[in-house]
Parts: C-alpha cells; sequence; structure tokens
C-alpha cells in the first residue's frame, strides 16, 4: 500500500506504491478515488487522479489495481451515457442524486440483464482473434456481434446458446497454453490502439445529408476531419446533425469539456430523436461520452480515449462508426494543465510539447480498415474533431496540429454565423483532400458531371470574392452586367444551395440526388442568363423574370417529387431564356 507525499490538484504524489506500472489504476485515499499512475521516478508514483481532490492530504493510503485504465465492452453500450472513465451517469444518479458523489462507481455494463446469445460458430471449428462466434440483439438496430478476444486462437471446445448475463460462461477456446473461457464482454486498455489486419484508402465518401459537406468538402467513411471555429459559430450543431443523418451505422458522441448546458441539451434531445432511416429512438445505435467542463481535469483527457476504444470495438464488428469529439481543445487544456502540474518544460501557448504527438495519436486511430480476423471484415472509424480556439484564432497550437494530420477542414465562420447563414462553412477558406478520391464514386454513383459542376459553381464563388473587393470600392451599379450576372449566380448558389436549415423538416437532410439537381439548376439558370447579359438583356430584367421564384423554392420541395420539379424547371428555364439569347434585346 501506497502512501501519498503530494497533492497538487489532480495530480498525486505517493511512494511505495507496490507493483506500480505506467497507465495501472490506482483508488486513492479512504474515499477511493479512480487514479492512474503517468510517471514513476526513483520510487515516487505520480497519479492523474478523475475525481475532485479536495481534502486529500499527504499520508493518505493508495492502492494498486494491477490494472491499466480499461473500458468494459460488451452487449449494453448502445443507449448508454457515461461520464470520461466509463462511470454509467444514470446508475450513478440513482444512487447519488444529480451529483456524482466522490469515489463512487457502478458497472458500466448491466451485470445482471440477461441477453438471448446465438451461436454462429460451432463447436470443433478453428478460430483465432477477431473470429465471431456469435451474435446479440443488442437494439432493433444493431447486431452486437461477439468475438473472440485479441490473444486467444486455437479450437473451440464449448459454445452454448440461450440466455446469459455478461458475467456467465457462454463457451471456451482450447490453445496451446490451455482452455480459456469465453465470455459476452471483454475488457481493453484505453491507450492501445486495437490492431487491424490493414488499411484501406478512400473510397466512399459518409453522406450526411449537409449540401455544403457533400457537395463542396465531402469526407470518406474512415477519415479525419477538423471542425476549428469561434464561441457561437455552430460546431456543435454540425456535430448534432452528423450524428443524426450521416449514413453511419453507430454513433459515439464525446463531451470533452464543454459546457454543462451545452450537453444537457444533448443528453436531452438525443432519447427523443428519431432515427430518419429506420423510425427507432437514434439512442439505439448512439453512444454518449459526458464529461463537462465543471467535472474533473483529469477526466477530460480518458474522455477521448474511452469513447475511440469503444468505437474500435464497435468497428471490429464490421460497423461504420462516427465519432464527434466536442471539442479536443478542452481535451489539450487538460493536458496543459496536468503537463503544469508536473512541472514539465511547456512548449507553445503553454501546451505541453508533446501535444502534437497526443492529437496525431487520437486521429490516427481512425480509418477504414480490414479487419484482424480470419472472417474478412471491412470497417470504418470516421472522426469529426470540433476545436474551439479562443477568439476564433486558428494559429494557436491545438488548431495547427490537428490541421496538420486532419484531411478536411471545415473552416466555420463568425461573420457567417452573425449573418444567419448555417451551417457557417466558409467555402473559401475549407478543402477537403479526400475530394479526387472520391470523385469517381461520385460521378458514377450520383451524376456523370458531378466534379465538373462543382468546378463550376466554386470557380462562380471564388469570382465573386474577387468581384466583392471591386463593388467596395466602385459601387455595384458600376459594374459591367457580366460581372453582374457573375454576382446573382454567385448569391444563389450561396442563398439557395449553401445555406440550409437545421430546423426544418424538409431541408435539414438533402440527398445527394437532389443536391445535384439543385446546383445543376442554378449554374444552369447561370449560363443562360450570362448568355442573354451578352446578347444585351440587363440583369434589372433578369432579376424580374418569374422563374427565378423556381430556384428560391427548391428547399421546400421534398427529395421524392425533386426529379419533376427539376424537370420541368430546366424547360422552363429554357422556354424564358431562348428568346433573350436569339434575338438579344438592346439596351439603352
Amino acid at each position: 500500500m501506497g502512501i501519498i507525499v503530494k497533492v497538487s490538484g489532480p495530480v498525486v504524489v505517493a511512494k511505495d506504491v507496490e507493483n506500480a506500472k505506467m497507465y495501472d489504476v490506482v483508488r486513492v485515499s479512504d474515499l477511493g478515488l479512480v487514479g492512474e499512475i503517468i510517471k514513476l521516478s526513483s520510487g515516487d508514483t505520480t497519479i492523474q487522479v478523475y475525481e475532485d481532490t479536495s481534502g486529500i492530504r499527504p499520508g493518505d493510503k493508495v492502492e494498486n489495481t494491477g490494472r491499466p485504465l480499461s473500458v468494459e465492452l460488451g452487449p449494453g453500450l448502445l443507449k448508454s451515457i457515461y461520464d470520461g472513465i466509463q462511470r454509467p451517469l444514470n446508475i450513478i444518479r440513482e444512487k447519488s442524486g444529480d451529483f456524482i458523489r466522490r469515489g463512487l462507481t457502478a458497472p458500466p455494463l448491466d451485470t445482471k440483464k440477461e441477453w438471448e446469445f446465438r451461436p454462429t460458430a460451432r463447436v470443433g471449428d478453428r478460430v483465432s482473434q477477431g473470429d465471431v462466434v456469435g451474435e446479440v440483439q443488442e437494439t432493433d438496430l444493431i447486431n452486437h456481434k461477439i468475438m473472440i478476444p485479441l490473444g486467444i486462437s486455437g479450437q473451440l471446445e464449448k459454445l452454448e446458446s440461450g440466455k446469459f448475463t455478461i458475467e456467465d460462461v457462454i463457451g471456451s477456446v482450447k490453445t496451446d497454453k490451455g482452455s480459456v473461457k469465453l465470455y459476452m464482454r471483454q475488457y481493453w486498455p484505453v491507450r492501445n490502439i486495437r490492431p487491424v489486419k490493414r488499411k484501406l484508402p478512400p473510397s466512399e465518401p459518409l453522406v450526411t445529408g449537409q449540401r455544403v459537406i457533400d457537395t463542396f468538402f465531402p469526407v470518406a467513411k474512415g477519415g479525419t476531419v477538423a471542425v476549428p471555429g469561434p464561441f457561437g459559430s455552430g460546431k456543435t450543431v454540425v456535430q448534432h446533425q452528423l450524428s443524426k443523418w450521416a449514413d453511419s451505422d453507430i454513433v459515439v458522441y464525446v463531451g470533452c469539456g464543454e459546457r454543462g448546458n451545452e450537453m444537457t441539451e444533448i443528453l436531452t434531445t438525443f432519447p427523443e430523436l428519431l432515427d430518419p432511416r429506420s423510425g427507432k429512438p437514434l439512442m439505439e445505435r448512439t453512444v454518449l461520452i459526458a464529461n463537462t467542463s465543471n467535472m474533473p481535469v483529469a477526466a477530460r483527457e480518458a474522455s477521448i480515449y474511452t469513447g475511440i476504444s469503444i468505437a474500435e470495438y464497435y468497428r471490429d464488428m464490421g460497423y461504420n462508426i462516427a465519432l464527434m469529439a466536442d471539442s479536443t481543445s478542452r481535451w489539450a487544456e487538460a493536458l496543459r494543465e496536468i503537463s503544469g502540474r508536473l512541472e514539465e518544460m511547456p512548449g507553445e501557448e503553454g501546451y505541453p510539447a508533446y501535444l502534437g504527438r497526443k492529437v496525431s495519436e487520437f486521429y490516427e486511430r481512425s480509418g477504414n480498415c480490414v479487419i484482424r480476423s480470419s472472417q474478412e471484415r471491412l470497417g470504418s472509424i470516421t472522426i469529426v474533431g470540433a476545436v474551439s480556439p479562443a477568439g476564433g484564432d486558428i494559429s494557436e497550437p491545438v488548431s495547427q496540429n490537428t490541421l496538420r494530420v486532419t484531411r478536411v477542414f471545415w473552416a466555420l465562420d463568425a461573420s457567417l454565423a452573425s449573418r444567419r447563414h448555417f451551417p457557417s462553412i466558409n467555402w473559401l477558406n475549407s478543402y477537403s483532400l479526400y475530394r479526387n478520391d472520391l470523385s469517381p464514386w461520385f460521378n458514377k454513383n450520383v451524376s456523370a458531371g458531378w466534379s465538373d459542376t462543382y468546378a463550376e459553381a466554386m470557380s462562380i464563388l471564388q469570382k465573386e470574392a474577387e468581384l466583392q473587393e471591386i463593388v467596395q470600392l466602385v459601387g455595384y451599379d458600376a459594374l459591367p452586367e457580366i460581372e453582374k450576372a457573375t454576382l446573382d449566380t454567385a448569391r444563389l448558389i450561396r442563398e439557395d444551395f449553401l445555406q440550409q436549415s437545421a430546423f426544418d423538416e424538409i431541408d435539414t437532410y438533402c440527398s445527394l440526388g437532389k443536391q445535384g439537381m439543385m446546383l445543376s439548376m442554378i449554374t444552369s439558370f447561370g449560363e443562360w442568363q450570362t448568355h442573354a447579359v451578352e446578347k444585351g438583356t440587363l440583369m434589372a430584367q433578369i432579376q424580374g423574370l418569374k422563374v427565378r421564384e423556381r430556384i428560391s423554392r427548391m428547399k421546400e420541395i421534398k427529395d421524392q417529387d425533386f426529379k419533376q420539379y427539376y424537370e420541368d424547371s430546366i424547360k422552363e428555364i429554357e422556354t424564358v431564356f431562348r428568346p433573350l439569347v436569339a434575338g438579344g434585346v438592346k439596351s439603352d
């Protein structure tokens, strides 16, 4: 049993801790506070404590559990709400009320609930790590696959069917070292990456139903996204939209150090939301990890690893996972505070010198992977990490280290948000390095001219940015008519395509087919408009055309009705503009 010799906030130094190893979990004081060994030095053991250390003093005891910080994996994870160290908050609330009593723990998974286990393997089969031997219907949406734990291979000598708890033995494997019992649960150290056979290049997009994302800045399944932005720019709403609408099988939402009222909104709204594809509650395919800003700082750091470990577990079953981290800035601040307590040499802006490595290690756990198993299986983890730079300045270390390792950058713009343009993703500052990889998929599965339509629209928006500088100097009326036409087309793209309401029943989700037709309608209108202006038609006359209303009404048309609406609109645009282009209208 160790003895505490120093307390500095969440960092505790003890001596004589038995069999101390890096990252072992310990219990601190008579309260049994959960901590983790983060430094060993000449008999002293440095521990970061995941709970409030008020009242802890030198002389208090420290007991080593001998196990690293791990997550408990098995049926029952979905629909759960955990804190940063996988304590079930609903169970804790029943025991201690709205505030977590220090030292209070509860099993992450219900040990008394019985699950119907259906074997998929047979006694006598050769099995190895990662192989699926049975299934449990965890929720109406997700079939939980029971896998052989990593590091075990041999001959299946026993496998039963029926109803079992996660503590019951369901079978056994005969290995070279003897018989190993099988359970429906397993443990995994959160700081260890679950190994895969190999990672595959990106080839399929994560369809989100958000036009500015899917069409302009797409992310691949297994990709990484950085979403930096100042306060009030819409980071959380973007992640909520992705949680609801992205075509992932499972969502892991990590609220890491955000304000309590934001997490309250998630905890109250998510259980009430319905999955748009199945009509079932969205929580049936969601795991929430809530670690608010008033919770102990060390637990913020653990919450990120807890979330990604759960995501890797479901990925190994062959599912596509979307992990939302909101926000990694709070995680980095926790690293900075603990680093300061450890008296480490600070790096830029006080962050630890290893900040870049920590950020890279986290995002590297994403990917589209071939699972390590004798059964060929694919799974993916897409990580969307929100960053909250102070004052919206993305030159700070967390943003820069995140941009260095992620391949998609959705730049949230406070000026767009103040103009009520949402999602407030700045189309000139954002980018996606997956665009070239995904273009063949879009051209094959959506429309052959998808890439060309996007390129044309982006060219118009870039031209608009150049013209706006001239407008500020000489005014709109001084521009040539042809440049007024460019500005008008760009406005249609911004207001009728890029702007999208998360709270409108129809506009909250837009299918890829509808996105392609909407953008095609706008660019087609722009081309006819340009030809008409070249023939002498004034923009003042074109802006009064009734056909423009068809573009402004696009968002109101449901997906199933849009193809007919698109075809009728294209015909009407051609009918209106053809006389203007053919005969011309001379200006005075």
